[in-house]
């Protein structure tokens, strides 16, 4: 920020004694001290909101192109649409039966039940 060196910073010091005066000099060193302290508190805390705006601007332009490159309503449909259409081979009005969706994997209506005889009387 400034460039003070060692040197200047005696002058000053020196200025600032024969000035103020010794009695004061140990005071207004404390306030000056003080608000020195403030300010740079002031200005870190300004510092770290630009920070946070230009990230936040930052983020809000990285969404915006993300948006724009490929929208979240075409990587919903997608699936919705795969999920409305039937496989091929497959009456999309008709609904089969339970007979024949079984007989259609291979098996039998009978294989499909255990049988009467197989379950123990009680």
């Amino acid at each position: 920020m400034f460039d003070i060196g060692f040197w200047e910073l005696v002058v000053i010091g020196v200025v600032a004694l024969v000035v103020i005066g010794p009695e004061r000099l140990p005071k207004v060193a404390r306030i000056a001290g003080l608000w020195l302290g403030r300010a740079r508190r002031t200005l870190a805390s300004v510092q770290d909101e630009i920070r946070r705006e230009l990230k936040a601007d930052e983020l809000k332009e990285i969404l915006e192109k993300q948006a724009r490159s490929l929208p979240l309503e075409s990587i919903l449909e997608e699936p919705v649409k795969r999920a409305d259409t039937p496989p091929p081979g497959i009456d999309a009005g008709r609904i089969p039966t339970p007979g024949e969706t079984s007989a259609g994997l291979g098996e039998s209506n009978s294989a499909a039940r255990p049988a009467e005889r197989d379950i123990p009387a009680g």
